[in-house]
């Protein structure tokens, strides 16, 4: 292809193209690390810092993690911390067990009833309940107050089946018949040659659940009581709302910064997922672009 037919996407960027393209992506970076860094360094910075600065904090001076050792000192932030754990863990561990039998059952052709459940539950996608219908159901079934009420509802969801039954279908046929041929029933087969083979769909979905479960509080606000909050629950009454957190922690006043706690609590609510997504993040775009585009 000639220079002079050559499209315009396939030409070399011009130096001021290449140009504008480094500052917005350097505005983007400071837009993101700025609020971050300002967290970080208000949860560090003394309460003298905090009250000279005005409540905000760009570079501590006197880096303190008094704030860390109130708000974990065995207080109420401690034990949503270990709530939110426990949940993520097992809430991810069950979900992908679901989701990952009923997508291979979906996705297997010729199972009895396939087609209609397959509608079933794209249904439910489509039209989700309601607050009142979901809070009728966990009380008739007795899970109010029950960390149960946080994981049984939303066990499957429609979307990460979607993927994972795409990605299930687009397996050969001839690795299935080859199973078939050794012997291997449908368990053998789903767990030696179908999971082995969707490591980047499983590690895909398994993030999607671990941040769902992670970030979730808006059931634990119906269905819990406060002594049993997960964290982003104890993140939203006391930051957001602008309750005190600091006598409800440790039982008595302190003299840390209010900014400062709320801080604090914001990071801890936010690093493990930071720190878990860089080890996933290079399965994303083969994980979900794969169930996706099969299904």
């Amino acid at each position: 292809m000639s220079a002079q037919t050559r499209p315009g996407w396939l030409e070399k960027p011009k130096p001021v193209t290449q140009a504008a393209k480094a500052v917005a992506l350097a505005v983007v970076v400071l837009l993101v690390c700025v609020p971050f860094l300002v967290i970080v360094s208000t949860s560090l910075a003394s309460t003298e810092e905090v009250v000279d600065n005005g409540g905000w904090v760009l570079w501590p001076t006197r880096p303190s993690l008094q704030a860390y050792r109130d708000i974990l000192d065995g207080g109420i932030v401690t034990h949503a911390l270990g709530v939110s754990v426990g949940v993520t863990v097992v809430g991810t561990a069950l979900s992908l067990l679901c989701t990952v039998t009923l997508a291979y059952a979906l996705a297997r052709p010729g199972v009895l009833g396939g087609r209609p459940v397959l509608l079933l539950v794209l249904f439910t996608f489509l039209f989700p309940p309601g607050m009142i219908p979901s809070f009728l159901l966990v009380k008739e079934m007795g899970l109010l107050d029950s960390y149960a009420s946080l994981v049984l509802p939303v066990l499957v969801n429609v979307f990460n089946l979607v993927v994972l039954r795409g990605f299930f279908q687009g397996i050969p046929d001839e690795l299935y018949e080859a199973a078939r041929l050794d012997g291997a029933g449908d368990w053998r087969v789903l767990v030696s040659v179908v999971l082995p083979l969707s490591k980047a769909a499983l590690a895909v979905v398994g993030l999607f659940y671990a941040v769902a479960y992670w970030n979730s509080w808006f059931y634990a606000s119906l269905y819990l009581e406060s002594d049993h909050w997960p964290l982003q629950q104890v993140l939203r009454t006391y930051v957001v709302a602008g309750s005190g957190l600091t006598d409800a922690t440790t039982g008595e006043g302190t003299v840390t910064a209010p900014q400062t706690v709320q801080m604090a609590v914001l990071v801890i609510a936010t690093v493990p997922i930071l720190l878990i997504y860089p080890f996933l993040q290079k399965y994303f775009t083969k994980g979900v672009l794969t169930g996706a585009i099969k299904s």
